[in-house]
């Protein structure tokens, strides 16, 4: 773990946009340098290489991979803002004694507000409807009655974390029946778990995304799955765009296989496919669920104090677990 001591400020590169808490808090505390503000990117890094002790991440869209880390042999951890890491190898960082945190806990109430009017908005098809009035189509006559409802539908939550739980915790409060897909139950919840997907595809009609992106998770909700889920079913993602089969998912919406998708998340954001856009029977959101000014403001203060614990000698605050901590004596 690091200790500094009086006179030793620790230098730490920031690796996207300049947040004014992330900056505001690590200036009085660290030596700060801003890769973005770098005219010269390759040689700004070759100058601080050599003494960079910890990486403050402020985007996700920054891939932190394992070209990049080994560029900075004194470097001890990475600071990220976000609950999702997929950007960074947190495997390699773990197996090469670097420190790895994310920002969890402070965002789960937003995403599942965003995920409960994500669904709302698809299901009810909200945004179509205000489309519809600012065309001034309403004078003319009423806009169509929605096909869908949650009054006879039963959600598939594909992940049962701390977002996944509140997120049924809604659904409870709406009085639309939960069941879960994870690897392993969750015996600290009372929904029915799901070993396998397909299993549970067939038996809901609605499928809300709520899990890791990443390797092991890359197009889990394939042509398979959607089929399955037939064609009443809505899917709504809120984990990672990673997580669905694209391709696949636009034609299920095209040819009618599933009826409507709600989407936060994209593979290749912020380019969005023009089919997906082309199409009314899915709703498109710029990857906002935990976009609020007060819980962004949370989350990149998270950043700073795991930064800040880390190098007063008391460990990080929340290490994501590819990262082994406590270490082992």
């Amino acid at each position: 773990m690091a200790t500094d001591t009086a006179g030793d400020t620790p230098d730490v590169l920031l690796v996207g946009t300049a947040k004014p808490i992330v900056v505001g808090g690590l200036d009085p505390i660290v030596r700060l340098h801003r890769l973005i503000e770098a005219p010269d990117r390759e040689r700004f890094l070759a100058d601080v290489a050599d003494r960079v002790r910890a990486l403050a991440v402020t985007h996700a869209g920054n891939k932190i991979d394992p070209a990049f880390l080994q560029r900075f042999p004194k470097l001890e951890i990475v600071s990220s803002v976000g609950v999702g890491y997929d950007h960074i190898d947190a495997g390699w960082a773990g197996q090469h004694g670097i420190v790895v945190t994310n920002t969890p806990e402070v965002l789960d109430e937003e995403v599942a507000d965003t995920a409960l009017g994500l669904l709302l908005c698809t299901v009810r098809e909200l945004p179509q409807a205000e489309r519809w009035l600012r065309a001034g189509k309403w004078v003319e006559r009423p806009y169509p009655l929605s096909r869908a409802t949650l009054r006879n539908r039963t959600v598939g939550l594909v992940g049962m974390g701390r977002i996944g739980r509140a997120i049924a915790r809604r659904l409870d409060a709406f009085g639309v029946p939960v069941v879960y897909h994870t690897r392993r139950p969750n015996p600290a919840v009372p929904y029915r778990h799901y070993p396998a997907l397909l299993d549970m595809a067939r038996d809901v009609d609605t499928l809300m995304l709520i899990l890791p992106g990443g390797h092991a998770t890359r197009n889990l909700i394939d042509a398979a799955v959607l089929k399955a889920l037939g064609p009443d079913g809505i899917v709504i993602n809120m984990a990672r765009g990673s997580v669905v089969d694209e391709p696949a998912l636009i034609h299920a919406l095209k040819e009618r296989t599933i009826f409507a998708a709600g989407l936060d998340v994209f593979v290749n954001e912020p380019h969005v496919p023009a089919e997906l856009i082309a199409l009314e029977n899915v709703v498109l959101l710029p990857h906002l669920g935990s976009a609020s000014v007060h819980t962004r403001a949370r989350m990149d203060q998270l950043v700073v104090d795991n930064l800040a614990c880390w190098f007063a000698g008391k460990g990080p605050v929340t290490p994501v677990p590819e990262t082994p901590w406590p270490p082992a004596k």
